[in-house]
């Protein structure tokens, strides 16, 4: 299993990640997840529709909380996007954070018994937590956007996801085309 060491920080601490790295141009890697109803979700169940698959580390912290609030709000904006986000937290968790906020627009679907992080290549090793990273799916199920936000405790650059999704960015690095 691949692994990337120091790929990532906690509060300054380096982390390392397992499994593949996804790259933009790749096709999209296949995953079974859970949904709050503890029915099975395919992700190429989505296929045919632009997909923000956002991976965070649990809903129960406040910038997990802050970044799907606000994907929230983005994606009841877009019509032929939708939004998934991930994480190892307990589909009960999840279906109680959506509760509690008002989330409808987003999807969460819970990786606790599945193996998405370490496909996806965001499996924080030793914590079994996602790291927080956003990939960018287009119709044809081919990653068009990668964005791994470096310290964990810190936000994503959301304006950058939402370009690459309205089909600019290709890089997370938020300014020039390479």
């Amino acid at each position: 299993m691949a692994e990337r060491i120091g790929a990532i920080t906690m509060k300054g601490n380096p982390l390392t990640l397992t499994g593949n790295e996804v790259k933009a141009g790749d096709q999209a890697p296949e995953a079974v997840l859970v949904a709050n109803d503890l029915s099975e979700v395919k992700l190429s169940s989505f296929k045919g529709k632009k997909i923000i698959l956002s991976m965070v580390p649990s809903l129960d912290t406040p910038v997990c909380d802050l970044e799907t609030k606000r994907f929230n709000q983005e994606a009841s904006k877009l019509s032929d996007v939708v939004v998934l986000t991930v994480s190892k937290d307990l589909p009960f968790a999840q279906k109680r954070w959506c509760g509690a906020t008002g989330s409808i627009a987003v999807k969460t679907l819970s990786d606790y018994r599945g193996n998405c992080g370490e496909t996806y290549g965001v499996l924080i090793k030793g914590l079994n937590l996602l790291a927080r990273c956003i990939f960018v799916i287009n119709e044809d199920f081919k990653v068009t956007y990668v964005q791994l936000v470096k310290e964990v405790a810190s936000e994503p650059n959301y304006e950058g996801v939402l370009k690459a999704v309205k089909g600019g960015e290709t890089c997370g690095c938020g300014g020039h085309h390479h």
